[in-house]
């Protein structure tokens, strides 16, 4: 499969929002995909195909030399394919040359997630207990954060 990575735009909303409501119980609107997408700190990155169709996205938010990855989302046909690390080691590249760190938080029984995080340098740093709505109640958000050094 070929695809490429591509800062988002204006063109890129539909398909996106159509992935956040496939991904995610409590997902992002497309205007508020729009408003972060002027957000200057924010950072939006499409998994394009060769025809334009959208595979995947994620989004970071930095505030001074701290990071916290928001989202990332890959449409089901597309997973275990790279598309979510190729995202994951772009946002992981800005962390080394930019950050001092890079946080997330993932539902405790998204193991999939869980495992590509740690494998790419991610550590476990904390829980949020109940951080999630789900149909059955609450679940917990696990913390991890990949840092990085940089020489004085």
């Amino acid at each position: 499969m070929n695809y490429h990575l591509v800062p988002m735009d204006r063109s890129h909303l539909e398909q996106v929002a159509a992935l956040e409501r496939a991904c995610f119980p409590d997902p992002w609107s497309e205007k508020l995909l729009e408003q972060e997408l002027y957000n200057y700190m924010s950072s939006l990155v499409v998994a394009q195909g060769e025809d334009g169709t959208v595979l995947g996205y994620g989004a970071v938010q930095a505030v001074l030399d701290e990071g916290c990855l928001n989202r990332i989302a890959v449409f089901s046909q597309y997973r275990r394919q790279g598309v979510a690390q190729a995202i994951l080691e772009a946002f992981l590249r800005f962390g080394r040359a930019h950050l001092a760190f890079l946080t997330l938080e993932v539902r405790r029984s998204n193991a999939p997630a869980i495992a590509l995080y740690e494998k790419l340098g991610f550590v476990r740093v904390g829980v949020r207990p109940g951080y999630y709505r789900t149909p059955e109640g609450k679940e917990d958000a696990v913390l991890l954060t990949a840092e990085f050094t940089h020489e004085a």
